[in-house]
């Protein structure tokens, strides 16, 4: 066979793949598939932030002064922000450490599948379980918080693009920071510590009226604090605005701090990811 038809063979065949698109789509209904065969990681996946807003809404239960609702209500946004920094920024950084580790990635960088769709297979997964655990935190906090779901298109609309921006950001961030743990043991102690962190210094267990100054000015440099502060604008009473540093939701500042997040955390991942360990080379 000449040269033509070997090149002309190889297009042909080439062609006939799925792209990446196809394939990220079917990784992400593999990913959802392996994610609740793990009955003890779904069960703590999602008890755990209903878990936490029930203990803080117990504890804090009385009426927050001058913001015209209670500390309960207070806490359904922020652990809504933070279930879904959990189910992205946490759960990539580790599970694609561990698959690093057990040389999963390397496999799969061997194999004609385009790199592109192993990461729209993680997004997939992570777009899953953070629209299902915000549905369930809201669910929670609508039956038993008082917390009224918006009523008008304007609101929802601002929850649609804090909630897609904050996710990319967290995603992004959670796969680059999947670069830093040497091992799959330390992977857990790498991404929990600074998640746990930033949820106390950007208004997550703390309202965000008792948390010192410079805390907060160091949790405003991360996504977080403003997602917490974008879901407080859309789910409570203008009233509460007076609980916020600025005293105003400051949507448009919310909005370019998380799009500077997914342009940051999408140059860190192109510059720091691997496929393979350090040590093997």
């Amino acid at each position: 066979m000449n040269t033509t038809a070997v090149r002309a063979t190889a297009r042909a065949s080439a062609g006939s793949l799925p792209g990446a698109w196809r394939i990220g789509l079917l990784r992400g209904g593999l990913e959802i598939r392996q994610f609740f065969r793990l009955r003890e990681q779904v069960v703590f996946t999602f008890s755990f932030p209903v878990m936490f807003l029930f203990l803080f809404a117990s504890i804090f239960h009385g009426q927050v002064r001058g913001a015209g609702i209670t500390a309960a209500q207070l806490y359904v946004p922020a652990m809504t922000a933070s279930g879904i920094m959990s189910t992205s920024f946490q759960s990539l950084g580790i599970s694609i450490a561990v698959e690093r580790d057990e040389k999963v990635l390397r496999r799969l960088r061997g194999t004609p599948m385009p790199p592109a769709a192993y990461f729209l297979g993680k997004i997939w997964l992570v777009l899953f379980t953070a629209a299902l655990e915000t549905a369930i935190l809201l669910a929670v906090g609508t039956t038993f918080y008082g917390v009224r779901l918006p009523t008008d298109a304007g609101r929802w609309f601002d929850f649609a693009w804090v909630f897609v921006l904050g996710l990319t950001a967290c995603a992004l961030l959670g796969i680059a920071i999947s670069s830093v743990p040497k091992s799959a043991k330390s992977a857990s102690s790498v991404v929990v510590l600074p998640f746990l962190v930033l949820q106390f210094v950007s208004g997550v267990y703390i309202a965000v009226d008792t948390i010192p100054g410079w805390m907060l000015d160091v949790g405003a440099l991360f996504p977080l604090k403003w997602m917490c502060q974008g879901l407080r604008g859309v789910f409570l009473p203008d009233s509460a605005k007076v609980l916020e540093q600025a005293g105003s939701w400051e949507f448009g500042r919310i909005a370019l701090v998380l799009a500077a997040w997914c342009v940051g955390g999408l140059a860190l991942c192109l510059l720091t990811f691997r496929w393979k360990n350090r040590r093997d080379g």
